[in-house]
């Protein structure tokens, strides 16, 4: 007769943090904790129970004081990207409008696939109590709250009902945000009479354990199909996304590439899979990318897309390619790997490429199509050395771009999202090192910069802590959010920051004006409602958040002060003008669809609506 296994009586919330602790993941052979640690607001939803469990182990899963909820989130999807998905951080929020805030952020880890473990308050499960402090009340419904929102932006949710529960939940929750295909975040709601009551759980439910990420080898009939297309390509192209960086396999895509002769362009989450310098990065493609790859994407008869999700700013809502051009798609989600009638490969990327390659033996691209691709390249880096160079017109951000990327380290990290900034680092920034660059477009996200920063600092800080991560954000994103200034300095996770102010939501306003509309509503001069605009003194603010912060007047002086940053032991804030109008990066840009009136009374708006519509000839049918 066999013996009754242990047990330890525990409360649920000290079940969930006992459990998280013993927790680990094997990195290029390195055991480390695969939850770094968490960042917290309590409140009477979670404060009593979840912050006694967490206080005994601060020590082993640190525990960030956030100012926000949302900006929380956004650190922890930053410190996911930055440890390629590998490790990842708790989100801890009260019961109400503390949890709410954080809708925003699981949505943008959602979009991107990152990993983030949401622990949030929720009502009494015994219902003795209601209606609580900050429930919604439903009346048909008692069992719908705020949490249930959460429903539409996780990879796995679940309500905690009993203390029992989280035998099965807490592993589900961990598998999915570790699995390549299925990543993103775990929402667990818990009740707040449920985080307080005790079980005999298992001893063995906390022994510790060993987790590694599962590789995924394609079908060989899917490899050998798509080998079959490549060999008999003529223009062949590889686009490159964020899973190339998230499965490890940038060697081997720079092997492929070089092996078979075949050009590279990046998506916006591919930024830094391959240095500037490589002779076959033939630049970043799409709506915001590069004449370079965008040139060679309209001729390409085969595209290979390795890791990408293939987003509308990426295809150019689906214009940049031929009609007749060939998708293959080597994913590990199923879903991405079956976009737009490609032929897929479904797999993890370092594994499918070294099949690939192997299938492939003996091709290489024409000569004449991969030389073509490199004079393109030549002509877009040209461009790019004068749209960057300081005084060819008033100050912008490419100019400020460029500074940086002269002064910074190579291993610098570069972090920059919604807005006019993430076209402009996406173009204009020379790749000085593999994965060094956090772009956030997949949900584009206002308010995800400095917040993101600070996530990535603090991971970085973990791994390289000599280096440096620099913030690129304008003055709408700062005002959005901007108090993980004070966070970064409370902590001594130093970040630069650079405040490039354009009077307001100067990129909507050029789109508003390329639709043929009048500027309204977006730069602060144009706002019918202000009646006296006035400039903000972000210097003074950042300095009141603690920061170092300075004011420059132009492109030579952000240099001088970049360098002072640099040496700087604390957060620096760095602020500039940069024109509204003027400012702009010109060229690379693909088709992007966006919704124009048929009918207006403005003959510009009439005009600009028929010029949108006469390029949707190029663009491809599929699902």
């Amino acid at each position: 007769m066999s013996a009754s296994p242990k047990t330890v009586r525990l409360t649920m919330a000290q079940a969930i943090v006992r459990y998280l602790s013993a927790q680990f993941i094997e990195i290029d052979g390195v055991k480390t904790r695969v939850c770094g640690g968490g960042f917290g607001i309590f409140g009477h939803g979670n404060v009593p129970c979840l912050g006694e469990a967490l206080y005994g182990v601060q020590d082993i899963l640190p525990l960030y004081r956030g100012q926000n909820e949302q900006s929380m989130g956004f650190a922890a999807a930053a410190y996911a990207k930055y440890h390629l998905r590998r490790r990842f951080m708790f989100c801890t929020a009260s019961a109400g409008p503390g949890t709410a805030n954080l809708l925003t952020a699981a949505a943008l880890a959602h979009a991107n696939r990152l990993p983030m473990l949401m622990l949030c308050g929720d009502t009494f499960i015994t219902r003795l109590p209601d209606p609580v402090l900050q429930q919604l009340e439903h009346f048909g419904n008692p069992t719908l709250g705020v949490n249930d929102a959460f429903k539409a932006v996780s990879r796995y949710w679940d309500r905690i009902s009993h203390p029992a529960q989280i035998i099965q939940s807490l592993p589900a929750a961990l598998a999915t945000m570790l699995d390549p295909a299925d990543c993103g975040p775990a929402f667990l709601g818990l009740p707040q009479d449920v985080q307080g009551w005790a079980y005999d759980y298992p001893e063995d439910f906390f022994a510790e354990r060993t987790h590694r990420i599962r590789r995924v080898a394609p079908d060989a009939g899917e490899v050998a199909e798509a080998a079959a297309v490549l060999k008999a390509a003529k223009r062949p192209m590889i686009i490159a996304g964020g899973g190339v960086q998230y499965s490890g396999a940038v060697a081997e895509l720079t092997a492929f590439a070089e092996t078979h002769q075949i050009p590279v362009v990046e998506s916006i989450a591919g930024r830094a899979n391959m240095l500037a310098t490589h002779d076959l990065n033939i630049g970043p493609i799409g709506v915001t990318g590069s004449d370079s790859a965008n040139t060679i994407a309209e001729q390409a008869d085969v595209i290979l897309s390795v890791g990408c999700r293939m987003q509308d700013f990426t295809t150019g809502s689906w214009t940049a390619f031929a009609h007749d051009a060939k998708l293959v798609s080597l994913n590990v989600g199923r879903h991405d790997a079956g976009k737009h009638m490609s032929l897929p490969m479904v797999g993890d990327a370092k594994l499918g490429l070294l099949t690939l390659g192997a299938a492939m033996h003996g091709y290489t691209a024409p000569e004449n199509w991969t030389a073509s691709a490199r004079a393109e390249r030549a002509k877009w880096d040209a461009y790019v050395a004068e749209n960057v160079t300081p005084g060819n017109r008033p100050n912008s951000y490419a100019q400020a771009i460029g500074v940086v990327n002269d002064l910074c380290d190579p291993r610098d990290r570069i972090v920059a999202a919604a807005g006019g900034l993430p076209a402009e680092v996406t173009a204009n920034w020379r790749t000085l090192d593999i994965g060094t660059v956090d772009v956030e477009f997949g949900f584009s996200c206002m308010g995800y910069e400095i917040a993101g920063g600070w996530g990535a600092r603090i991971a970085q800080s973990e791994a390289e802590p000599e280096q440096d991560t620099i913030v690129f954000t304008g003055d709408g994103s700062y005002l959005l959010m901007n108090s993980d200034i004070y966070s970064s300095v409370l902590t001594g996770k130093k970040l630069i920051i650079l405040v490039l102010d354009n009077g307001g939501f100067a990129v909507i306003n050029k789109l508003q004006n390329n639709t043929g509309n009048e500027s309204f509503n977006n730069l602060i001069a144009d706002c019918p409602t202000v009646p006296e605009p006035f400039a903000v003194d972000f210097e003074a603010h950042a300095a009141a958040m603690g920061a170092h912060a300075e004011t420059v007047a132009n492109p030579v002086e952000l240099a001088e002060a970049f360098k002072r940053a640099k040496a700087a032991e604390k957060t620096a804030v760095i602020v500039m003008k940069v024109d509204a109008y003027d400012g702009w990066t010109t060229e690379g840009h693909a088709w992007w669809e966006v919704g124009t009136p048929e009918v207006s009374d403005s003959a510009k708006v009439r005009a600009a609506h028929e010029d949108w519509e006469s390029t949707r000839p190029k663009q491809r049918k599929g699902i």
